[in-house]
């Protein structure tokens, strides 16, 4: 009987094993149902002080936004990080950066190449920080309508945010009212 029994047993050992191994091997997610997550915001206020400068920095209360808005995406886990080359964007995402410990990416809003930006930023939560005029346009090329019109010069507190799924896209403009300490 212990001779008939340890096969057996044996045999059970091993179809168990098996079963197991093949549970562990899950169908690999499509790609076309992972999600990715654009965070669209303008920079922070910028220095009016000198009308002839093309590329002035923040103000301090631009500087206390760009903190302000590290703080909101505190809780997303950002997988990378655009502006446009000037120092006013650039100083707005810099908290954020610093924070999640991610080196800041620029990018031309004049030539994106849409479809190759969503590709390198498959299933990733991402922030892009622009401009009055190219935040929303860069908005509705990533929905494919033009549903947003440029932003007032004083709109600092409006955040786009567009989540594709597959061939499913969503959009939403937050608009934070800040408080002042």
């Amino acid at each position: 009987m212990m001779k008939v029994a340890k096969p057996v047993v044996l045999f059970l050992l091993c179809t168990l094993f098996l079963a197991c191994k093949e549970e562990q091997k899950l169908p690999a997610e499509p790609v076309d149902a992972l999600t990715s997550t654009f965070y669209f915001i303008r920079h922070a206020e910028k220095d009016r002080s000198d009308p002839e400068n093309i590329d002035p920095e923040l103000t301090q209360d631009g500087l206390g936004r760009a903190m302000k808005w590290a703080e909101v995406l505190d809780h997303v886990a950002l997988d990378a990080i655009y502006t446009t080359d000037y120092e006013r964007t650039s100083m707005t995402a810099a908290p954020a950066a610093v924070k999640q410990d991610i080196t800041v990416q620029y990018y031309d809003p004049r030539n994106v190449d849409l479809e190759a930006f969503k590709a390198a930023n498959l299933g990733k939560n991402v922030l892009v920080v622009g401009h009055s005029n190219t935040t929303p346009d860069f908005v509705n090329k990533m929905i494919g309508e033009e549903k947003y019109d440029g932003m007032d010069d004083t709109d600092n507190s409006s955040m786009f945010i567009v989540q594709i799924t597959g061939n499913s896209t969503t959009d939403i403009r937050l608009k934070i009212d800040w408080v002042k300490n």
